[in-house]
């Protein structure tokens, strides 16, 4: 490997393009880029400013000037592109969800541990500097014994009549279209910041669309192995929301409340008072700091924490690995979820999830 990462871009959709200006801000190369035709990928390799263009899929996985494969195309061909690419010894990133069934998750993620290469998924919304102080407030004991843990995931792409893509379609999209692809991050945003994991829930799902697989929205009751109560709704078809992921953390003795679309606030609610705490504050911790990248007041969003993500998965790739950064292990922890998510809605019944 040379001392620049060489990066090879499977997909050329929205997500593609995120990856792409990551890969930029992290000082990578974009070496090759492969799309769903070879006309896509050359309009896709001049874009974003890979070296060239290439033919399918496993002439770039095998390429010698490509470290770490970026996979971004849709869900089912996840999984026989990630083994390739790890059997081929190389890094991966591979876009969410990992898998469309849990066991096909389960052998990404043996996969991923039996290899020597460093594998990610992108569960970038741990990386808001507010996320981190919430965390870290919450690890030090600040809020007390959790009690309640509650918020929504709310888009509202799915909700004209004529709305939908590639993922309405369970051959490409998986059984599950709104939990796998928002309900997921709102679950591991949960765990990642309480440190609680969710150990049994009772979902229902909604479908609104009669041309579309999978389910446009779900509410879901939880438990967690810390004894909190937990409640969320997910839905992509919630009109003029347009990525409002929420959550309300309540303890015993404070509670924290974020909301990415105002993603420089913290919310800190007490007995006596409640405050903002804005990113770049004075009281901010050093967690918060590390992943704050501009000058207060210059808000800080989406894009900033996909490539604070990127820059975490190439350090580990030099061994220097940050804190927490999501694994196929995590991968395989969303699957989980969804499949349980599926099961209780479709038997309406409390269902255990592994832990």
């Amino acid at each position: 490997m040379t001392d620049q990462l060489r990066a090879g871009l499977l997909g050329a959709g929205f997500m593609g393009s995120v990856h792409a200006h990551a890969i930029r801000a992290a000082g990578a190369t974009i070496t090759a880029v492969s799309a769903s035709t070879p006309e896509r990928s050359e309009r896709a390799a001049s874009e974003v400013g890979a070296g060239r263009a290439v033919a399918c899929a496993d002439e770039l996985i095998h390429a010698d000037d490509v470290d770490v494969v970026h996979i971004c195309t849709p869900n089912a061909l996840h999984v026989p592109q990630a083994l390739a690419a790890l059997d081929a010894g190389k890094h991966v990133i591979c876009e969410k969800p990992l898998a469309t069934t849990e066991a096909e998750a389960r052998q990404l993620a043996d996969a991923a541990r039996d290899s020597d290469v460093v594998t990610a998924v992108p569960f970038i919304y741990r990386f808001y500097p507010s996320v981190r102080e919430a965390r870290a407030r919450i690890a030090a004991g600040e809020a007390g014994a959790l009690r309640l843990i509650h918020g929504s995931y709310l888009q509202d792409w799915m909700a004209p009549a004529d709305a939908g893509n590639w993922r309405s379609d369970a051959s490409l999209g998986g059984a599950s279209r709104a939990f796998a692809d928002i309900g997921i991050h709102w679950c591991d945003l949960i765990e990642f910041t309480t440190g609680h994991r969710i150990t049994r829930l009772i979902a229902c799902t909604v479908a609104t669309s009669s041309d579309a697989d999978g389910e446009d929205a779900t509410t879901l009751l939880f438990e967690t192995d810390r004894g909190a109560a937990g409640s969320a709704v997910i839905s992509q078809v919630s009109q003029g929301r347009k990525n409002r992921l929420w959550f309300s953390i309540d303890g015993a003795t404070a509670a924290y409340s974020f909301n990415q679309e105002q993603p420089d606030t913290l919310w800190i609610g007490g007995q006596a008072d409640n405050r903002v705490l804005h990113r770049g504050s004075a009281a901010e911790g050093r967690d918060a700091v590390r992943y704050s990248a501009l000058p207060a007041g210059h808000p800080q969003g989406y894009q900033d924490c996909f490539n604070a993500f990127v820059r975490d998965t190439y350090a580990s790739i030099s061994d220097h690995a940050p804190d927490s950064l999501p694994t196929f292990d995590d991968g395989l922890r969303a699957a989980a979820l969804t499949q349980a998510v599926l099961k209780s809605a479709d038997t309406k019944t409390w269902v255990e999830v592994p832990r």
